[in-house]
């Protein structure tokens, strides 16, 4: 189901469009209040699923995918190098509960820009999407 919420790119050019994906719709709706709070930051869309976040990906183009490891069917493995070879433009920020000792040096190695773990502050995570976002922007 594409969850894409708003049209096409019509913000400021120093404004850092993301796509929230991860399995539990109450940390999309934390991390949407998190980031939207942020006036360099606006959410366009939400996928509680790896291919959902491909298909939302590919619709609504945003700068940034901040993306959690552990969903049901594709897993934020198989999305890093899914959206590597169909959206290389697109940053991605790993967000996981995995820790950073375990998986940071995999998913950067797999294309991804940055890895937090799950319970970083909210200012990290903003001025990491910030930061990866106004890279690519």
């Amino acid at each position: 189901m594409l969850a894409t919420l708003s049209g096409p790119p019509q913000s400021p050019v120093d404004t850092v469009r993301v796509c929230v994906c991860d399995d539990v719709r109450e940390f999309r709706e934390l991390m949407r209040f998190a980031l939207d709070s942020d006036p360099a930051i606006e959410v366009i869309c939400e996928a509680s699923d790896g291919a959902e976040c491909i298909e939302n990906v590919a619709v609504s183009l945003p700068d940034v995918v901040l993306l959690d490891l552990s969903m049901p069917g594709r897993d934020g493995l198989e999305v890093i190098a899914a959206l590597r070879e169909r959206a290389p433009e697109v940053a991605i920020v790993v967000l996981s509960g995995f820790s950073a000792e375990r998986m940071e040096e995999v998913v950067l190695a797999g294309g991804a820009a940055r890895y937090l773990e799950k319970g970083a502050p909210l200012a990290d995570i903003r001025a990491a999407v910030r930061e990866v976002g106004l890279r690519v922007g």
